[in-house]
């Protein structure tokens, strides 16, 4: 079974570039993970909605998820993009995502034969996942576009599976969030951290072999010149010193015009659109949060509340792109069949981001 990982604070879904003609831009992919990986993000997202999957081949695919892996600092979390409709198309991309060194698979519900998708055949398609998928399985719920909700019962059903991590819930539904927190309360996973409780990703452990294997050792051994015993276990894997840390069930929600509340209602982190185009605007909210500091928290929010409703939630991925590139990253058009933006909702979007600088 494949290592949990801790997944918390935020992690931008990432765009993909194009040339004019509808090419991949490679290079504007590698600047964009790069720059993104810099600064105070958790980790990253490629391949989920706002990279337009859907619209590349499995080559095409393929070519992004090792270009963003190859840009991207290795100690945040990178997260693949990996849900087709077939269970078979899906651990296949979760087999390669592995195999460059991603660390969780992304899998969204199969929708386009959605009268068909009940409760067993969705319960029967992500158990068959988990069991067979090379990596920990973030599920993935987004009604908005596949118009299947994945109901709350079998999301707390599928939260017992010791291969599925937790779940992107982008319905923006606050009651749901808050009643999936409570059915999945008595869910409790070890994962493996850094000695400073951060999420511990297999390229931190492989540059880390370079130097001798490591080895257990007790915690108290190595504090003992501070004289602060402890008898919590310490892995050590060259210079990389790894602890153990309890998680539950991780939801992890997408609607960032309702972060802040989504995190009362008990979300531990953001894969969030809007992230891509203003990652320290999406970040702040979320440290105020757990400084437990709710009054700037929610004038964090309140800063991002208006520009993401219109730019991710009505004009989408067009307006998303036009926000990036007027933020230092590489958005561009979208590919065909979306349309790019008209030149009066380019200076809308330029309007909306005046004050939101990352």
């Amino acid at each position: 079974m494949a290592k949990i990982m801790l997944l918390n604070g935020i992690l931008p879904a990432i765009t993909t570039p194009f040339y004019s003609d509808g090419r991949l831009y490679l290079k504007k992919l590698e600047h964009n993970a790069d720059r993104l990986t810099r600064g105070p993000i958790n980790g990253l997202v490629v391949l989920g909605s706002t990279g337009e999957a859907v619209f590349l081949t499995c080559e095409e695919q393929r070519e992004v998820l090792r270009t963003a892996i190859a840009a991207a600092a290795a100690e945040k979390v990178m997260v693949a993009g990996c849900g087709h409709e077939s269970v078979q198309e899906t651990l296949a991309a979760c087999e390669f995502a592995a195999a460059v060194g991603y660390d969780v698979a992304l899998v969204r519900t199969p929708h386009y034969y959605k009268a068909q998708m009940s409760a067993p055949a969705m319960l029967n398609y992500y158990r068959t996942v988990a069991d067979r998928s090379p990596l920990p399985v973030l599920m993935y719920s987004y009604p908005q576009c596949t118009g299947y909700d994945l109901p709350l019962e079998l999301i707390a059903e599928l939260a017992q599976h010791p291969n599925i991590l937790g779940i992107k819930e982008s319905s923006g539904d606050l009651a749901k969030v808050e009643k999936m927190v409570q059915l999945t309360r008595e869910v409790k996973r070890e994962v493996r951290v850094t000695h400073e409780f951060q999420p511990a990703t297999g390229r931190m452990m492989q540059k880390a072999q370079a130097a001798p294997v490591g080895e257990f050792v007790s915690a108290g051994a190595l504090a003992a010149t501070a004289q602060k015993p402890s008898s919590a276990a310490v892995e050590v894997i060259g210079e990389l010193k790894l602890r153990r840390k309890e998680v539950g069930f991780q939801v992890l929600v997408g609607t960032g015009q309702k972060f802040y509340p989504l995190l009362k209602a008990g979300a531990v982190g953001g894969v969030l659109a809007f992230a891509a185009a203003a990652p320290t605007a999406c970040y702040e909210i979320y440290a105020a949060f757990k400084d437990n500091d709710h009054a700037l928290a929610a004038e964090k929010q309140q800063r991002i509340t208006g520009a993401c409703q219109r730019i991710v939630g009505e004009l989408g991925i067009a307006g998303l792109k036009y926000a990036c590139d007027l933020n230092g990253f590489a958005g561009g058009n979208p590919r065909l069949p979306l349309l790019p933006l008209t030149g009066e909702q380019r200076q809308e979007v330029e309007a909306l981001m005046e004050d939101i600088r990352s």
